[in-house]
């Protein structure tokens, strides 16, 4: 009899160490396919963001005048805010 439940007890361990190991394997598989994922991500962000600098130098190179004429507005503009919040106080 006791031999009996031994050897049940033991069935047991080894069928829950083997459905350990499994789940184990599982979620390391999950975690490389996740690590994946977030690699392929970055590089297609990296691209995009490489891509969307690209163009922006280009168009800005094109239209030369138009960025110089808006580059010196924003800064007058931001110059006499500045002034302007600066005598309210």
């Amino acid at each position: 009899m006791s031999q009996t439940l031994v050897e049940r007890t033991a069935e047991h361990i080894a069928d829950s160490a083997h459905q350990a190991s499994r789940a184990t394997s599982a979620i390391a598989e999950a975690i490389e396919g996740g690590v994946g994922v977030i690699r392929r991500a970055a590089k297609h962000g990296g691209d995009a963001a490489e891509e969307f600098l690209d163009d922006t130098t280009g168009r800005l190179q094109r239209h030369l005048v138009l960025t110089v004429a808006t580059t010196f507005a924003v800064g007058v503009t931001s110059g006499a805010l500045i002034g302007w919040m600066m005598k309210r106080r």
